[in-house]
């Protein structure tokens, strides 16, 4: 698929200095230097500043709001040679409560930040970051998330270690090593002739429908995983599978691996434990409602792999 890297979280080309990571006395002489950055989380919002083009910060090292962070920061890779930090201050508590619902659309000011700025759900600004804020929000989002679920070993149960500027946590008591995880994820666009077929979960907005998805298990191919999860939450058989795109997704640590499937049946038989309906949509149909004159059916928003599969197999471009 030719478009397959232009998906958003992916292909900015970030240089991630990994032989830097245990070289300890190299990563503290780069962060001494006066061009190392350092982006800003806060409970999984990224700092950013702009409204229709919003921009992730990247603030000298001796800014006064990195100071708020509670544990070390960790190395996200280089730009221009300089290193680039994540920083987590989720112990802040701000006026502005979090929100909730399916897409988180509060935001939060901290007095020592930058003017303009503030903190958002990554999800909402999916269209609007560049590819290369994405990567860096998207990889600190994921990392930062997983140092928070993974505090203890998973072996013994002892408090574990950051080590590998970030990258690694290893266990003092067993010396069991832990690594970040990444869970994958199959995202399917199943058609048969000119339709696809299309599901939505229970909580979803109202009308909003995508393509079906679903964790890989142990010891199971790719293509095993699509013809799986596309019998078990609809009853469609599926026969050929074919590898499309990726996308990183960390909400909270996957990675979305898009397939295009041909289904072999057309009756839909739904699992109510899994998804809440599924339909088959013409393209005439999946056209209208991206164009929003179709009441009813809303598809996944811009910037997901699901909107980029689904376009793209609009305009015939699969290859």
């Amino acid at each position: 698929m030719q478009q397959a890297e232009q998906v958003t979280f992916g292909g900015s080309g970030l240089d991630r200095a990994a032989e830097m990571r245990a070289d300890i006395p190299a990563l503290a002489a780069a962060m001494q230097r006066p061009g190392a950055r350092g982006v800003v989380l806060w409970r999984g919002k990224p700092l950013l500043q702009g409204e229709d083009a919003a921009e992730l910060l990247r603030l000298p090292l001796d800014h006064p709001l990195l100071a708020a962070a509670s544990a070390r920061p960790v190395l996200l890779g280089r730009e221009a040679g300089e290193v680039v930090l994540a920083y987590d201050i989720s112990g802040w508590e701000p006026d502005a409560p979090q929100g909730e619902g399916f897409v988180d659309h509060s935001v939060q000011t901290h007095p020592d930040a930058p003017e303009g700025s503030r903190f958002v759900e990554l999800r909402t600004q999916l269209i609007t970051l560049s590819p290369r804020d994405a990567e860096l929000a998207a990889t600190a989002k994921a990392i930062l998330g997983w140092h928070e679920a993974h505090g203890f070993c998973s072996r013994c149960g002892a408090a574990s270690e950051v080590t590998q500027a970030g990258w690694q946590r290893v266990c003092p008591a067993c010396g069991a090593p832990h690594f970040p995880r990444t869970d994958p994820v199959v995202i399917m666009l199943i058609t048969r002739g000119n339709s696809c077929l299309l599901g939505r979960s229970p909580g979803w907005p109202e009308g909003m429908y995508s393509c079906l998805a679903g964790f890989i298990e142990p010891g199971e191919a790719i293509e095993a995983a699509v013809r799986r999860e596309v019998m078990e939450e609809t009853g469609i058989e599926v026969g050929e599978v074919s590898y499309l795109s990726s996308q990183p997704w960390p909400f909270p640590a996957s990675l979305m691996l898009g397939c295009h499937g041909a289904a072999l049946s057309e009756e839909i038989t739904i699992d109510p434990d899994e998804i809440e309906h599924a339909q088959w949509v013409s393209r005439e149909d999946l056209a209208e409602a991206f164009a929003g004159n179709l009441p009813g059916l809303q598809p996944a928003r811009r910037g997901s792999i699901a909107n980029f599969l689904l376009r793209n197999w609009l305009a015939d471009r699969l290859d």
